[in-house]
């Protein structure tokens, strides 16, 4: 029998991200498991070519990975208690981030969302959600609005 004892709850920090949250502690309370809580910042080396020197470019995601810890720090009290829950800030493609983390973490569960971008956004660059989904080799739990 399959046991689930690793859970990874991916967030955007949207308000979407405290529901996620919820079934993720419901989850993990019941089964007993271990969580961690993952939120991916954007890479921005697509820039590298446009006359931004590389320094800015990566001292910007510098930042942007700081304040994201913060973030999570509080997203972290606010949304979990009684469960063993850690944090985990990464920068890069969200979908490909996520799935090199589980398979690196030994992840039994990926929660997630199924919005974050909208409109145009997410014609462009897809369904996080959906990426994970299709290629994921672990049950994947999505949560809708």
């Amino acid at each position: 029998m399959a046991e689930i004892k690793n859970i990874m709850c991916a967030v955007d920090f949207s308000e979407m991200s405290a529901k996620v949250a919820s079934y993720t502690q419901l989850l993990g309370k019941s089964l007993n498991a271990s969580v961690k809580v993952v939120y991916v910042a954007p890479s921005l080396s697509q820039y590298v070519g446009f006359h931004v020197p590389p320094t800015s470019i990566e001292n910007f995601v510098g930042e942007i990975v700081t304040g994201a810890e913060k973030t999570m720090e509080t997203f972290i009290q606010e949304n979990f208690s009684d469960i063993e829950v850690t944090g985990k800030v990464l920068s890069g493609y969200a979908a490909e981030e996520i799935l090199n983390f589980a398979k690196d973490e030994n992840i039994d569960m990926i929660i997630m969302g199924t919005h974050g971008r909208k409109g145009i956004d997410r014609v462009l660059f897809g369904s996080v959600a959906e990426k994970i989904v299709k290629s994921a080799s672990i049950p994947v739990m999505t949560i809708r609005p």
